[in-house]
């Protein structure tokens, strides 16, 4: 292959690195209105008088809306397929409040100023509620979140409001009970992972105008345009034709954006106004009131011989969506279907799971998705039952772990088609020097170096579900133009998707301009998330650029008067025995008494979701005076199928394992009795640094997946599946702790230390 599998550098890099205006904010006209929300002070309340006489005499304001003023129509925020899995349990405002920043009038004003000044002035008389602020106790609690009647699950997820269930079920095969009872040993445990924030650099932000012809346009920093564009139609009780929504350049999104949460509010403001308006969340909004990921508990009972042969897993989930569904029942299903699948020739399994409604701040969608959750739990427990047994880790893993050609019943009975987690393990092994390392060392200065390990997978998109397309045209001089609703969100899909099709139209990346993502000119995409662009919407690629070389060559067959069979295309002419035509003429030529479409569109939609499978493995020193920890080297060894841009796939697993270190040791969610975010800026909500992460080393054993473009799976989210269980483990190799809530602190781990002293 001459272009795929190759370092190409990021099509937009140089605009990025040369700081041009390619974002929201730097292409907004400045006579937008200015749009705030004013937000619930209560975890739970009814708003029973809100005045706003006085804040809409400030200079300035255009307009304040409460809940009296928009449609009584139930929606979801989530950004998936129709009809959405996740419960329709949101108006635009409500008279109930469910968390602290929950939404409570919408104002705008010509600037940010007086918009400010406004929110100030509205006075609200609430009647404040008990709140259900526990996850545990959520479930068939008598105080409801949401109580409405017109509350409504349009798939069967389990979903009861009545209840306070966003979804239920129970799934799994063989005899759990039995094959546990059988077993020489069993390892029974509960980890907790709490509601992590992306933070992206950019925050939530979207513009919005009314065009020539009546219609609502929507420019936003979001993954999911054609999904924006259902969901604002639906909460508005418009049709979506009356609705366009197109990106600019998103400055990070890592799953936030593949829910509305900024969008709803300036859309409702333009359409009711005519006037364009702009929303950008500060900071604190991102942390108080967007989309983080599902604060899990997750107990796994892992059954074992004493010979290391894995034959049981029984798991069960307990997911927090928070005040709202988006994404609950979706999510919570990766955390047991992508954690089991790892180990393969199980005799039974069994995973069940409720996800229930608090009064926090809802969940949403976050890169790795519920599979993160999951994994730290499985992996986890899987440490602990090696410990057990008194037998390496690795060496249990290579016994147990699933193989190539083998059936997986627990991820849908899908057939494991291509992988190299063998191949994985093996090399982590040898460059962290496991058998050296493995488990720990006494540094003889109060300090102790250990090694941990965990493995993970993920999917390629959604099986019989995601469907992504493309369009590609042939443009006079002989470059091309390609066009999907896929969304580069910083992850490299422009430059990845062109380099699929210089590689079928043998050319170069210079010569495919690629435009996307609009409602109005991309072809339909579900968007980017899942893990889905290079797999699913590479496929579709693949196909339009196969048909539309097919329809070069036709065209050339007709100006040189010979059949297609004797033609052959080299990227730059067609040749035959008749002589040769440049791609440049056949580009002209197809202007004028043509009939052979230079433009051609395709689909692809994917019945199975192979996985991509990594291999992760720590080496961290701990100080046994005070139980901090620092990472020293980080291995991460990734079967992605075929890496179509190696450069880009290395910085994506390197981000990834920053932010899952990130979620290990730092990043700690805090409310206090009142249902109150404290961490509401960088300052209180602590992300690692590039001096925080240690040192990161990653490989590619590659697989060749056939139903993936050119052999190529996911890399997106499996990236960030590894961290936590693996520093966990190398954690109670240097204490003998074992810490199963995370993050990792230095006080949990010296409280076990005393603890284990004392015992």
């Amino acid at each position: 292959m001459k272009v795929v599998n190759q370092p190409v550098m990021k099509k937009d890099a140089m605009s990025l690195v040369t700081g041009k205006p390619v974002f929201l904010d730097d292409v907004v006209p400045d006579n937008a209105l200015v749009v705030k929300v004013k937000r619930s002070p209560y975890a739970h309340a009814l708003i029973e008088e809100i005045k706003i006489d006085t804040a809409l005499k400030v200079p300035g304001i255009e307009a304040i809306y409460t809940y009296k003023d928009v449609p009584n129509i139930r929606f979801t925020m989530a950004g998936q397929t129709y009809p959405e899995p996740s419960p329709y349990d949101r108006l635009i405002l409500d008279q109930r409040v469910r968390f602290v920043g929950d939404a409570v009038a919408i104002v705008a004003g010509e600037n940010e100023k007086a918009v400010e000044k406004a929110l100030r002035l509205i006075k609200v008389k609430y009647q404040e509620l008990e709140p259900v602020l526990d996850f545990h106790t959520a479930k068939d609690n008598p105080i409801l979140v949401h109580p409405e009647d017109n509350w409504e699950s349009k798939c069967p997820v389990g979903a009861d409001n009545k209840r306070n269930l966003c979804a239920s079920e129970v799934s799994g095969h063989g005899d759990i009970e039995a094959v546990l009872k059988d077993c020489d040993v069993v390892v029974e445990h509960t980890y907790h992972t709490k509601a992590d924030q992306q933070a992206m650099m950019e925050t939530f932000r979207t513009y919005t105008s009314m065009d020539t012809y009546g219609r609502l346009n929507v420019i936003s920093s979001t993954q999911i345009v054609f999904h924006a564009r259902r969901i604002i139609a639906t909460a508005l009780g418009i049709p979506k034709s009356k609705v366009r929504v197109s990106k600019p350049r998103i400055g990070g999104g890592f799953g936030a954006k593949q829910t509305l949460v900024a969008e709803i509010y300036p859309a409702f403001v333009t359409w009711t106004t005519g006037k364009p308006a702009k929303m950008i969340y500060t900071r604190e909004e991102c942390q108080i009131a967007s989309t983080p990921r599902h604060e899990m508990e997750v107990t796994v009972k892992v059954g074992a011989n004493k010979d290391g042969r894995i034959r049981a897993i029984d798991m069960y989930t307990l997911s927090n969506t928070g005040a709202f569904g988006e994404h609950g029942p979706t999510t919570v299903g990766l955390s047991g279907h992508k954690a089991i699948s790892l180990y393969g020739r199980l005799e039974a399994h069994r995973f069940a799971y409720d996800v229930v409604y608090t009064n926090h701040m809802s969940a949403g969608a976050y890169r790795g998705y519920g599979a993160t959750q999951g994994i730290f739990a499985v992996e986890s427990a899987v440490n602990e039952l090696a410990d057990r047994l008194g037998m390496d880790p690795v060496k249990l893993r290579e016994r147990n772990m699933v193989r190539q050609g083998e059936i997986m019943p627990s991820y849908y009975n899908e057939l494991n088609s291509s992988c190299a987690l063998d191949r994985c393990m093996a090399r982590a092994k040898e460059m962290m020097h496991w058998d050296e390392k493995f488990p720990a060392r006494d540094m003889g200065n109060g300090k102790i170096r250990s090694v941990g390990v965990a493995m993970a997978m993920q999917g390629s998109g959604i099986s019989g579900v995601d469907v992504g397309s493309a369009s590609i045209k042939l443009n006079d001089e002989g470059f091309y133009v390609l066009r999907i609703g896929a969304a580069d969100m910083g992850t490299g899909c422009d430059t990845i998707l062109a380099q699929m099709a210089a590689e079928c139209l043998s050319c170069g990346v210079e010569d495919v301009d690629v435009f996307g993502a609009d409602t109005d000119a991309s072809p339909y995409d579900s968007g980017s998330y899942a893990s889905s662009t290079t797999y699913v919407t590479g496929m579709a690629v693949v196909k339009a650029c196969e048909k539309l070389k097919n329809n070069i060559i036709a065209r050339a067959a007709e100006m040189l008067n010979c059949p297609v069979e004797s033609l052959e295309f080299d990227g730059k002419t067609v040749s035959g025995e008749k002589g040769s035509v440049t791609l440049a003429d056949i580009a002209t030529s197809s202007m004028c008494g043509n009939n052979i479409p230079m433009e051609v569109s395709e689909s692809n939609s994917a019945p199975t979701s192979p996985p991509p499978f990594m291999v992760g493995m720590v080496e961290i020193e701990l100080d046994k005076e005070t139980g901090a920890i620092e990472l020293l080297d980080y291995v991460a060894v990734v079967d992605c199928g075929t890496p179509v841009n190696p450069n880009l796939a290395r910085v994506q697993t390197e981000g990834g394992l920053g932010q899952g270190i990130g979620m290990t040791l730092y990043e700690d969610i805090q409310y206090n009795s009142k249902g109150k975010l404290w961490n509401n800026s960088f300052m209180q909500y602590k992300i690692p640094s590039r001096l925080d992460v240690g040192r990161l080393r990653v490989e590619f054993e590659s697989s060749y997946e056939e139903s993936g473009p050119f052999g190529a799976k996911s890399i997106g989210e499996i990236v960030i599946n590894t961290p936590s269980p693996a520093i966990a483990h190398a954690v109670h190799n240097a204490s003998g702790v074992w810490v199963r809530e995370l993050p990792i602190t230095p006080e949990k781990i010296w409280s076990g230390m005393q603890e284990k002293n004392e015992d």
